[in-house]
């Protein structure tokens, strides 16, 4: 080949590569994201860090397990980019009012399976079954809040309110399953355990909600939860305890949401004003974790804005159901890390709160009534150039 041949194929070939990296877009900053996992996890952990990934992502069939009723075919179909559900994905609880447990568990309870497979027929709600409609969390740093340590939460809570300041946060202590392991410096009551996951903390650790998941929105059973729940016998496991022990592993080691524009002037004076309105007392800032078999999860210091406590919300957020021992009108306070990415996994737009029915920030925070309802009405008086510095403040997490 003549040498101007060569040198004009490797011009040409300059070009295309310059060309393609002008169009196509550049990796997003670790702080755009909510997926990835923590770091310093030695390759060993990485390497189940990806398979708990892939399990994630995993889309089932009819031939591996899927229903024959279901509410989602894989975990990342409600949880996109380990983000936020929307309405278009939202699920439904239903049989239980009150403590005494749930009444409908031989009618399908506690979850609709709204879909089916050919020849099979979904699921109905039950004429007078009490029912609330959900949508999913987001899944980033669950491993830091599984692994605080109860005596933290119970230094948090203050079911009586003692100090008279309308804030009566209280652990969830629930009747837990016996494939559980209880965590270290666990500190029970009455044979129950304090709970922390699922929208009203009724789950007490990772395995317990994904393998209630597994069962409940999927129809896969496991060794943990072998119950088929369309034909209500025990059957075989269709997904394997190590991938199950892996799911629970990447759920564990997903990073923490990165907080971004820290030195903003407007995210700093809305910092001080989320303190000034008294959106701190269940938004915690600040949490610690203790002892934890994945080393990199031990002894940290992290920033969900949450206190895992239940908070009574007041009428306009009771919805006549419950799980465990929570009142139809408690919720465990959400974590806020993460909020401003949550458009991200929901079509650009915000559902926000248990059922995704406020579209904004503000709508969130003006329907917060009971313990939230002084944080609510002193937001209310501030001017609008500091509502907009707390909104920004909160987008900033």
């Amino acid at each position: 080949m003549k040498i101007h041949t060569i040198l004009f194929m490797s011009f040409a070939l300059l070009i295309v590569s310059v060309a393609c990296n002008k169009i196509m877009p550049s990796a997003p900053e670790e702080f755009e994201v909510l997926d990835g996992p923590i770091e310093g996890l030695s390759k060993t952990e990485l390497a189940q860090f990806l398979r708990g990934d892939e399990a994630f992502g995993e889309v089932f069939t009819a031939e591996t397990g899927l229903g024959p009723v279901f509410v989602a075919n894989q975990c990342a179909s409600c949880h996109a980019g380990d983000g936020k559900g929307t309405p278009f994905v939202q699920f439904t609880r239903f049989g239980q009012s009150n403590s005494s447990g749930n009444q409908f568990l031989n009618m399908g309870g506690p979850q609709l399976q709204h879909k089916a497979l050919p020849g099979y027929a979904p699921e109905v709600l039950p004429a007078g079954a009490p029912s609330t409609i959900l949508i999913a969390p987001a899944v980033t740093g669950l491993g830091y809040l599984d692994a605080v340590e109860d005596a933290f939460l119970i230094a948090l809570s203050d079911p009586n309110d003692l100090d008279g300041d309308g804030i009566s946060g209280r652990p969830h202590y629930n009747s837990i399953p016996s494939y559980v392991t209880l965590r270290p410096n666990s500190i029970g009551q009455g044979g129950q355990n304090i709970c922390r996951f699922g929208k009203k903390g009724a789950a007490y650790d990772l395995l317990h909600q994904t393998s209630g998941a597994y069962n409940q929105d999927m129809g896969v059973t496991s060794i943990f939860e072998p119950i088929d729940p369309y034909s209500g016998l025990e059957v075989d496991p269709e997904v394997s305890t190590p991938t199950v022990h892996d799911l629970v592993f990447y759920l564990k080691t997903l990073k923490a949401p990165i907080q971004r524009d820290q030195e903003d002037v407007d995210v700093q004076a809305g910092k001080l004003l989320f303190d000034e309105v008294s959106c701190v007392k269940c938004h915690t800032p600040i949490m610690q974790t203790g002892y934890s078999p994945i080393d990199v999860l031990s002894n940290k210091e992290f920033y969900p804005y949450t206190d895992l406590l239940l908070h009574d919300m007041g009428a306009g957020l009771d919805d006549g159901y419950t799980e465990g021992f929570a009142e139809t009108s408690e919720w465990k306070t959400p974590p806020l890390w993460g909020l401003g990415l949550s458009k991200d996994s929901q079509g650009g737009l915000y559902f926000l709160l248990h059922d995704g029915r406020a579209l904004s920030i503000e709508e969130a925070i003006q329907m917060h009534g009971g313990e939230g309802a002084q944080s609510r009405d002193d937001y209310s008086q501030l001017s609008e150039t500091e509502k907009a510095q707390l909104i920004k403040f909160l987008e900033s997490l």
